[in-house]
């Protein structure tokens, strides 16, 4: 698997086989949460319409992931993903099938929906 930081606020999914591999189109640029969580996002998506796929005996060759991203203000986070599916091999009318299945990835819902999160802080000694 290789994931390509393309930009600040674009990054690249590539499933290939072997162990995962993190570049960056240049060496000033850093691996951030932001590209952490666009990489979640289309790791779990080509992962969920590639399973979708060999269910129904469709190819997966040359399936990638390009994720983008934009922020909103008050308070400053993302507030919008772009995310595009390069598949050469899907044909026209399997197009809308493969667009529900993406849908079904756990991270794309979680995006989708107000996900709660509880924080908190231990001090001292671990107990």
């Amino acid at each position: 698997m290789k994931i390509t930081l393309l930009s600040g606020d674009r990054i690249r999914f590539d499933p290939t086989p072997g162990p995962l591999s993190v570049e960056a189109e240049s060496a000033e640029m850093s691996y951030s949460p932001f590209h952490m969580l666009a990489s979640g996002l289309a790791v779990c998506v080509v992962s969920t319409v590639s399973s979708w796929a060999n269910n129904a005996s469709i190819p997966t060759a040359g399936l990638v992931a390009e994720v983008s991203w934009e922020f909103a203000e008050k308070p400053h986070r993302v507030g919008r993903f772009h995310l595009e599916l390069e598949w050469p091999g899907l044909l026209e009318e399997r197009r809308a099938a493969a667009l529900r299945a993406a849908a079904l990835c756990p991270v794309h819902k979680s995006f989708e929906l107000p996900t709660e999160v509880h924080t908190e802080i231990r001090t001292g000694a671990p107990v």
